[in-house]
């Protein structure tokens, strides 16, 4: 990046840049110091070090693709040891950078790297392992990444804590705090000298990864309470997981208190409905995000979406029916497709009735036909290409990394299986 990263995030923060054309998880760069002994290193996820006379202190350590390029371009910072690292969560992206470390310590005779994680962060490891084909599915679907290879081994903790976790690395307090939020194992960083707060994902500059349609379950209501805790801090440098850095005590507690915000109002609102006896259906086709909140370029729903968000509470609190009574026990979906695709006319006919839809703007409705059209005759190679068509154009008008991924998941599988588009 030829740009500093405070420029950047400067200009995002006031619309000379736009979040659209800068995604928050498209930034790739080298160390930068961004405070007097604080590096930060965009990538994915980012990784923030702190000197300190003991050695450094990193929160997160990168993904697999890039843990020897955040080493390096650290070491072109440093030269100092890394004492301890702290993982802000167990996402794959956020806990594979230690092992150059390690092997560096070996060489030199330095004594070997600690990492501190939260207690919950073990049995994600391990869930991992369990379910790994699972996320190596899933995950290539939402990223688009058809050879990604999903971890089998891990770097457990050497320490983990439960509530809080307060530390003195060469005289420097560093005050470690627990929240469940996108996950159940999230670590915040406050180092009170320096004004700093490490966030992890609980702030990624984009509306809160709260409703993943294929992850596990997230904690709106705790994460806002993170937040709001975050936010009377007065921290002047906040270092994401994601994204930029918010530079400012003012845009820091803007930030992290408008992001509470739109979870509570999701929140609340999906409750509400909930206790009035509303269905899932007309909860998620209700309950909106307040436009005044989305509109900022930091909660922009360019990864997650209100919507999935509304999905996530229900499950929270009403499990996996949706208060429809022929979803309890349904027919298999094939069935359900031929008999109506009988009653249309065919499953050509639904499949042309979902182009209909679609060039009249309703790009929900033609999901559905398309889908219908493809259950009903899995092999018909005209029903895949409308099937592709209506996908991938669903693709192209969705914003959200997690949209655009299943959208066009389902639009390359039926190319192929439709001979072409």
């Amino acid at each position: 990046m030829s740009q500093s990263i405070l420029q950047v995030a400067d200009d995002l923060w006031t619309g000379a840049r736009q979040i659209e054309d800068t995604h928050p998880f498209s930034f790739m760069g080298e160390a930068e110091e961004v405070a007097d002994g604080v590096a930060f290193v965009p990538s994915f996820a980012n990784v923030a070090a702190i000197a300190t006379d003991d050695g450094l202190v990193l929160v997160d350590t990168g993904s697999p693709p890039f843990a020897q390029h955040n080493f390096d371009t650290l070491r072109r910072w440093t030269d100092a040891r890394l004492h301890t690292a702290v993982f802000s969560h167990g996402h794959i992206d956020h806990v594979f950078g230690v092992a150059p470390f390690e092997a560096e310590a070996a060489e030199r005779g330095w004594a070997p790297p600690q990492v501190l994680a939260h207690e919950a962060l073990p049995a994600r490891f391990d869930r991992y392992v369990l379910t790994a084909g699972y996320n190596e599915v899933v995950n290539r679907r939402q990223f688009g990444l058809d050879d990604l290879v999903w971890p089998r081994e891990y770097r457990y903790p050497d320490e983990t804590y439960a509530d809080r976790r307060d530390l003195v690395v060469g005289g420097l307090d560093v005050r470690l705090t627990h929240a469940r939020g996108e996950t159940d194992d999230h670590t915040w960083t406050w180092v009170p000298e320096r004004r700093l707060l490490c966030c992890g994902d609980l702030f990624i500059w984009a509306s809160p990864n709260a409703g993943n349609p294929q992850k596990v379950q997230r904690y709106p209501r705790e994460w806002a309470v993170a937040l709001r805790t975050m936010a009377d801090l007065g921290a002047e440098l906040m270092l994401p997981g994601h994204g930029v850095p918010v530079v400012g005590a003012d845009r820091i507690r803007q930030a992290l208190t408008e992001s509470a915000e739109l979870l509570e109002h999701l929140h609340d609102e999906t409750v509400a409905m909930m206790n009035a006896g509303a269905r899932l259906d007309e909860i998620v086709h209700t309950v909106r995000g307040p436009e005044h909140l989305l509109e900022r370029p930091y909660l922009r729903p360019v990864y997650d979406e209100p919507e999935f968000v509304v999905r996530n509470v229900w499950r929270l609190y009403g499990g996996w029916w949706d208060g429809d009574p022929s979803h309890l026990k349904p027919a298999p979906a094939g069935g359900l497709a031929a008999e109506l695709a009988s009653l249309a006319g065919g499953a050509g006919r639904l499949a042309d009735r979902a182009l209909e839809v679609l060039e009249a703007g309703d790009d929900r409705l033609a999901g559905h036909l398309a889908e219908l059209a493809v259950q009903a005759a899995p092999g018909d190679a005209g029903v895949h290409r409308v099937r592709a068509r209506v996908f991938a154009t669903r693709a192209e008008h969705e914003a959200s990394t997690m949209s655009q991924g299943v959208f066009r998941w389902a639009a390359r599988e039926s190319q192929e299986r439709g001979g072409g588009a």
